[in-house]
Order: structure tokens, then sequence, then C-alpha cells
């Protein structure tokens, strides 16, 4: 398999992987093609690289010891074929919160408000949605919440009965920030995604992940899928934490690209984020997200989510939420897309790579067994701390 990250040859990207022959996680860099280890007691962590004044600066200057090329890792980074003794890749955050963003494209806002109308059953949605369109329109990008405009929306809405938190959130003054999974949860690039057994209508969402230091400053990104539960979120918003934080739902990769003079906020605002999923059934779906038509910046849901009203002295990685909503048909007309076990899904944009994962129920995936407490026991033995 011939680079199946599709990591650009320019940038400064920083990671984790791990390997039988080494007790710890590493932290990891791309030069050329090789993943080398960075791990040092000055930066044991990628959290402690995201503190520091100039992560890229030290990534580019950081001694290395090379492991194996990126597309032999990448390759064996795939939980169905994996090697655990041959270096994998990880997720790329480790001691960082995991936090995400919801309802910050309206066309995601819209179909926030059908789940709830149809109470979790796909068989209403799509009546649903030709009525609440044929309300308000379709071209909806511009639409900035808080904004005369989105009020006049949200009024229309009102009167229509489809009145829901979703609105308050989506076009309100304040941004829906929420957890989606502990520290040392999220998995990487080749991981198996996990969807609770009890869900029958669910999605991945293709979204970009700031990854922001302590003191709130944005010092990179990645992608990331923030694997969903419609059926569950739809029957009451309440129930979050269920549709969103379970075993292996939150996936982070391959690497977190650091700012420097390639890779910018700016890049960040004009890219194109793409979804791919391929199933065992021959079905196959593609969509994209782009971040051109988010509703509120990504600045300002940094700041939102972190600052004198909430510290996280380990930074953090916040998903930005996503445009895109699979409801193409899957078996059944009218029943819209779920997810199959086995189905593979590629996430990918052009400044960051491919992140790819498959598709099994929670309780099957490998269970978070390595913890904060692990790590820093692991780092000691090995006298990096």
């Amino acid at each position: 398999m011939t680079n199946p990250t599709h990591l650009p040859t320019e940038g400064l990207f920083v990671g984790r992987a791990r390997s039988g022959d080494v007790s710890h996680p590493m932290v990891v860099t791309v030069r050329d093609g090789t993943v080398f280890d960075i791990t040092s007691s000055a930066a044991p962590t990628v959290r402690d690289i995201c503190e520091m004044a100039d992560p890229a600066g030290h990534v580019r200057s950081a001694r290395g010891k090379p492991i194996g090329s990126l597309d032999d890792i990448a390759a064996n980074s795939f939980e169905a074929g994996r090697d655990p003794a041959k270096p994998h890749l990880l997720s790329p955050v480790d001691l960082q919160a995991v936090k995400a963003s919801g309802v910050t494209f309206v066309v995601s806002l819209l179909e926030r408000v059908i789940e709830e109308q149809a109470r979790g059953s796909a068989e209403k949605a799509d009546a649903i949605r030709a009525d609440i369109a044929g309300l308000i329109g379709h071209d909806l990008s511009k639409l900035k919440p808080g904004s005369p405009e989105a009020m006049e929306i949200k009024a229309k809405l009102i009167a229509r009965g489809a009145w829901s938190q979703y609105l308050e959130v989506g076009i309100g003054p304040d941004a829906e920030i929420f957890t989606k999974c502990q520290p040392m949860a999220s998995v990487g690039f080749g991981a198996d995604v996990g969807l609770h057994p009890v869900s029958t209508w669910n999605n991945p969402e293709p979204e970009i992940a700031m990854i922001a230091a302590s003191s709130g400053r944005i010092v990179g990104a990645t992608i990331g899928n923030d694997v969903n539960l419609r059926d569950v979120e739809g029957r009451s918003a309440l129930l979050l934490g269920k549709a969103k934080d379970n075993n292996a739902s939150a996936s982070l990769g391959p690497f977190i690209r650091l700012f420097d003079d390639t890779f910018s906020i700016d890049d960040v605002k004009r890219a194109v984020v793409r979804l791919k999923v391929e199933g065992e059934d021959g079905f196959s779906l593609e969509g994209a997200s782009s971040m051109a038509e988010i509703s509120r910046s990504p600045e300002e849901l940094v700041a939102a989510a972190m600052g004198p009203h909430h510290q996280y002295p380990d930074g953090l990685a916040l998903y930005l939420g996503t445009m895109f909503v699979p409801s193409k048909d899957r078996g059944e007309k009218g029943k819209g897309f779920t997810h199959k076990v086995g189905d593979i899904v590629t996430i990918s944009s052009e400044k960051f790579g491919a992140l790819v994962n498959r598709v099994r129920l929670s309780p099957d995936c490998p269970h978070w067994t390595y913890g904060a407490s692990h790590l820093m026991r692991d780092l000691a033995k090995a006298d990096l701390l």
C-alpha cells in the first residue's frame, strides 16, 4: 500500500506511534517519508510540544531516531492486520481534552432539527426535511448566528412548530461545546471506530479539529471523525453523551499539522474536508464539507470552549463540526444512511492527508485501557520525566 495517509510533502507534522520494543507511546514526526521518534525529556508528550513558544520550530530541529517508513507504519496501523510488535500510528493527541462543537453549519442545524422532529426515526426524516426546506429554502451558507436574518428564520421555524434547542446553539449567540471523549481515549489512523450497539441510525462526521495550548493559542489542526448516533441524540438532546462518547467513537489524525510559514489558520478556513464510505455490501457514499460555510470561526469556537471562564492546563483538541450529514438511502427507500459493521471510512483534506478507519460495534473495538496514569508511569520508567 503506497502512502495510505496521503500526507502532503510540505509542512511540519507531529503525532504519536507505538511499537512493541518501546514501553511508552512515541512522539513522532515525518521527514522525507520516514517516521522519526522525537520523544525527549524536554517534550515527552505531544501536549508538551504544543505548550512551547514555537512548536513547529521544535519539531523541525528535534533530533530523532528513524523507526520506519511512513508507508509501512501506516499499513501496519490497520487494526485488522496489525502486527503489534511493529510501529503503528496512534491518535496524535495525548493529554489534551477532546472537545467538540455542534451545529456550526446551517445544514447540520437543519438535520438536527429534523432528527428531533423525527424522534430518532429515519423513516420520517425525508418528509420533515422537505417540509422545512420548503419553508426556509436551501441557501443558508451565509447565515450568521445572532443576526437579524437568523432571528427571522428562527421565527419561521417556531411558527411552524419546529422550535428546537438546536436553534439556540445553531443561530443564537452561544455555541454548543461538549466533551467528545476523555484525554487518551481517542483513536488514530487505521484504528477501528465504534458504534454503540443500541443504535440503528448513525453516521460519520468528517471534521477539522483545532489544537490549542493551555493559553488558548491555536498551534495547529488535524482531521477527525466525530462518530454520531442520530437515533440516540434524536430521542433527546440530554442523551448527547451516549450518542457521542463511546469506546473508539472519537478518531483523529493521521497527524497534527503545526502552524508554520507553510500553513496557517487561513488554510483551515479555506479547507474542504472530504468523506468516503465503502461498505462490504458494495455500498459507497461520498461527500464534502467546505470550511468556508462554517457559521462560527475556529477562533470563536476555541474562545467559547476555553478562556477566563474555563481552563485546560493540558490544552485541547476541538472538533469544529460538519456540514455533511449523509441522507443517501442505504437499502429501503426513505430510510436514509446508516453504518454497517465493516464500513471503511476515509476522511481527507489536501493540507492534512487522510484518516482511514473501519467501523465496528464499540464493545468489539479494542477496549480503552491505557490512560494518563499509565503514560506517566511509562515515561518515568524511561527517565523521560
